[in-house]
């Protein structure tokens, strides 16, 4: 005998004052430009490197959802090094931190150029819905590309505010899984923190939605698992965004 069916995810977005969405992976899929621009930029260098390390194996898609996805770009260079047991340079060098998250970000911004970006069409639906409702909606990426990226994808005018690596570095606002990138696109938008919502698809920043004291925290989950996101602290997952939309869900039969 088998039990009842889970209930759909529903989110009750009236209830909200304004919703905090991140953009790589939950907007548009150029998380999946950024994890080819990583591989290919870290693959290059181990197979180079002939320095001290723990381990030497090829970067896998397991260590951009581990070290790399969600955080700003330095960070990223800097946390994966140090699972491998590496220590280089900040700065001054093409291999130090500085100079191999500066080479991710000229393959990142090459493919951009050369294919564009189309925004996820469970995504858009949501904007439109949120849209009709008149709800405020900010970006908050750790990308310092995402008003390129943005434009690309043809929807700069939906955000009220874009909280991004730029912002974050002008306002000395640390990175994801820390709260304060969040709390401040919130804070620009003149809502209670207590009273958005926040739209994540990396561990890092479920955790900073988790951390930042806000009423939901949505998980997307587009790779990284709905049990990781959950336990990472996610409210509600779910593997499209189309599924939180509610002339999708309550049409048929109705």
């Amino acid at each position: 005998m088998t039990g009842s069916p889970a209930a759909p995810p529903t989110v009750t977005w009236p209830d909200h004052a304004a919703v905090l969405f991140d953009l790589d992976g939950v907007i548009t899929p150029t998380a999946e430009v950024h994890m080819r621009a990583w591989a290919e930029m870290f693959n290059e260098f181990l197979a180079a490197y002939d320095g001290p390390a723990d381990d030497r194996s090829p970067y896998t898609d397991a260590d951009y959802f581990a070290h790399v996805d969600g955080k700003p770009r330095y960070d990223g260079v800097r946390d994966f090094l140090a699972s491998r047991g590496i220590s280089l340079p900040e700065s001054g060098d093409p291999q130090s931190v500085q100079g191999l998250g500066d080479r991710k970000n000229d393959a990142f911004n090459a493919v951009l150029e050369r294919d564009g970006v189309d925004p996820y069409p469970g995504t858009v639906a949501l904007l439109d819905h949120l849209r009709d409702l008149g709800t405020p909606l900010a970006i908050v990426s750790s990308s310092a590309n995402a008003p390129a990226v943005l434009d690309a994808a043809g929807l700069s005018d939906r955000f009220s505010t874009v909280v991004d690596g730029r912002v974050a570095a002008a306002e000395g606002l640390p990175g994801k899984p820390a709260p304060d990138t969040f709390q401040h696109a919130a804070d620009a938008l003149g809502v209670p923190r207590e009273a958005a919502v926040v739209v994540e698809d990396a561990v890092s920043g479920v955790r900073a939605g988790a951390a930042g004291g806000f009423a939901l925290v949505v998980g997307v989950d587009r790779g990284a698992g709905r049990d990781v996101l959950s336990d990472a602290g996610a409210d509600v997952v779910v593997s499209d965004l189309v599924e939180l939309v509610p002339a999708a869900t309550d049409g048929a039969g109705q």
